[in-house]
Order: C-alpha cells, then sequence, then structure tokens
C-alpha cells in the first residue's frame, strides 16, 4: 500500500489534472510540498444559499438537501470536513406567505442533523424602480412603469470574508465553494496567492458557469441532478417535529 503522504500528492496532481486551469508549476507545485506533511486535508465548505437556489434547486424536488452529503460527494476521500457555512437571507412572504415558514423549517433542519454547520444572515431589500416598455405604443405611449425589485444583499460580501478569514486564522487547508458568483473571484484569489490554500469551486450543471472562477480554481465539481437527488435529508429530522414541507414532497 502507498505511505499515505505519497497518496495525498497524488490526489493533489489528480485534483490539478482534473481541473480546467491546468498545472501551474507556481502555487500549485508549493501546495504539493505542503500537503506532503499532512495527516490529512482540512476543509471548509461554504456555501452561498441564494446562487445554490435559482441555480440548482427551483423548481425541482430537491430543496430538502443535505448539504453535508452533497458536500461528500463533491470532496475527495482525503479531504476531512471540518465546517459548512450556509449563507442565505429569510426571504419574504410577500407574494406567497407560506415561504419563510418552508425555507425555516430548513434551516431548523440543516441546524439539527448537521453538527458541523454554521447559519449566516443577509437580507432581502425590496424597492420600487422604473423599468422600460418593451412597446410603449401598446400602453398608450408610456415609455415605463414601477415594478418591485427585490435583491438579496450581504451573502455574498459575508461568504468573501469568512473564506478569507477562516485562511488567515489557518482553519483550513481547502476550501470548497459553491458558488457560480464572480464576484468571489478577488477574495478566492488572495486566498490562493497570498494565503497559499487550496480553493475548489462547485457549480450547477446547468448554469454557465463563471470562467472567472473556473480560473481560479484548483479544481471544479458540477451539481449534477444525481448528486442532487441522492444528497436529501430525513423527511423528518430524527429526534425533532422537523419535516419536509409537502409542497416539497
Amino acid at each position: 500500500m502507498l505511505d499515505c503522504r505519497i497518496q495525498k500528492i497524488l490526489l493533489l496532481l489528480y485534483k490539478f489534472a482534473n481541473s480546467p486551469c491546468g498545472f501551474d508549476p507556481g502555487y500549485k507545485a508549493t501546495s504539493v510540498a505542503f500537503v506532503f506533511y499532512m495527516d490529512s486535508i482540512r476543509t471548509y465548505v461554504y456555501v452561498d444559499g441564494f446562487n445554490l437556489y435559482y441555480r440548482a434547486l427551483r423548481n425541482t424536488p430537491y430543496k430538502w438537501l443535505d448539504l453535508k452529503k452533497l458536500s461528500s460527494y463533491l470532496l475527495y476521500e482525503e479531504d476531512t470536513l471540518l465546517k459548512i457555512k450556509y449563507f442565505t437571507a429569510i426571504v419574504s412572504g410577500k407574494f406567497d406567505s407560506e415561504k419563510p415558514t418552508r425555507q425555516k423549517s430548513y434551516i431548523r433542519a440543516l441546524k439539527k442533523f448537521i453538527p458541523e454547520i454554521e447559519i449566516y444572515y443577509g437580507k432581502f431589500l425590496t424597492h420600487t424602480i422604473k423599468a422600460p416598455l418593451k412597446n410603449p405604443d401598446d400602453c398608450n405611449g408610456k415609455k415605463s412603469i414601477n415594478i418591485l425589485k427585490t435583491e438579496e444583499k450581504g451573502s455574498d460580501v459575508n461568504l468573501a470574508v469568512h473564506l478569507l478569514n477562516d485562511a488567515w486564522l489557518d482553519r483550513y487547508d481547502c476550501a470548497l465553494v459553491l458558488s457560480n458568483d464572480s464576484d468571489l473571484s478577488e477574495s478566492i484569489r488572495i486566498v490562493k496567492t497570498k494565503l497559499k490554500k487550496l480553493v475548489g469551486i462547485a457549480i450547477p450543471k446547468k448554469c454557465c458557469p463563471s470562467q472567472e472562477l473556473i480560473k481560479l480554481a484548483d479544481f471544479v465539481k458540477p451539481i449534477r441532478s444525481g448528486i442532487l437527488k441522492k444528497s436529501s435529508l430525513p423527511s423528518v429530522i430524527p429526534g425533532t417535529g422537523i419535516h419536509k414541507p409537502p409542497s416539497w414532497l
């Protein structure tokens, strides 16, 4: 059997070989060197909840998602999962009064079922904006109308700050980021080049991947529907009264 340190080096080389970035003889060679002396690869997972929902879960039966199980399919055997950080915001019930209730049930389920998870909140902000009409002639020449625009604020910033801070405090060797948001590219670049950490990206299969993130990543994993299907929480969380919302069945 191969020495475990050699296995880690081969694993890392495998990650790099399967990365769209290819093998970088600078930073990545350094990464191989420090992994040689490690007993395990300490891994944190960072989940952009808003991005994951709208890119992979909306209009699917997979919303009751076990983030730990999903992470296990995306990580490598040598990765030791220490923490999952989930960044989200409580949705409005303006157009669906049960929507916040379903979301809060899901968050309670995550907290009860996954000891490694931490939840961090941004905000949903709604404001009125003017939007141009496609065919003003159909509306008596009116060129624009007022519409309500809802935006999620804070989650991407919170994720970037935690990714940087945890790297600075040397809490992980490898970070897996579940997001396709190119706004995270600068924080990922700093974590890699200045703090010498490995960073992988997990991107929903059906969305157009951010080329900026792919170029930065040490490895890239697609989030396929088959993995989502196998990563469901129990319909009823053991030892609790928390259950999957009926509309999610």
